[in-house]
């Protein structure tokens, strides 16, 4: 077990390893659409690349999810095969948001640092296809007039 203390220290240089290794500007709140970001999550379990959508208008949320998921052979066959779609995820608050991730294939932990490498390479390719994927699709995404 690692105290509170290591166990911040180790998160820091875990995101300033993943920032040396992948030196890029990633997409992530930039997407132009209010509440609707990309996310890299770790903890000591798992690794997740996500789209988190998360307007408080709970039809913009509606409306920007079914947009996504209408694309979802395209994501799928495409880009990321194994991403899972939720229209109603709860975040640890209660919060509910709607969320497309995909889960790394293997155990690993923000507090092991022979896995850091691993979640690197991950977090570098699902990322990338998830922002090819929206780069190809942003402006129907974007547009509320377009319906789904």
């Amino acid at each position: 077990m690692f105290s509170k203390e290591e166990a911040l220290k180790l998160k820091k240089d875990f995101w300033i390893g993943f920032a040396d290794a992948y030196p890029r500007k990633w997409l992530l709140h930039n997407t132009k659409i209010k509440d609707v970001t990309f996310k890299f999550f770790v903890d000591n379990k798992t690794a997740q690349v996500a789209l988190e959508i998360e307007p408080k208008d709970e039809e913009k949320r509606k409306i920007y999810f079914e947009k996504v998921e209408s694309l979802k052979t395209i994501l799928q066959e495409e880009f990321l095969p194994d991403a899972i779609f939720e229209r109603n995820f709860f975040l640890p608050n209660g919060k509910c948001i709607s969320r497309i991730w995909i889960d790394i294939d293997q155990k690993v932990s923000v507090n092991n640092t022979n896995s850091w490498n691993t979640i690197y390479d991950f977090f570098a390719d699902k990322m990338t296809q998830f922002e090819l994927f929206f780069y190809e699709y942003e402006d129907y995404i974007r547009d509320l007039e377009i319906n789904t």
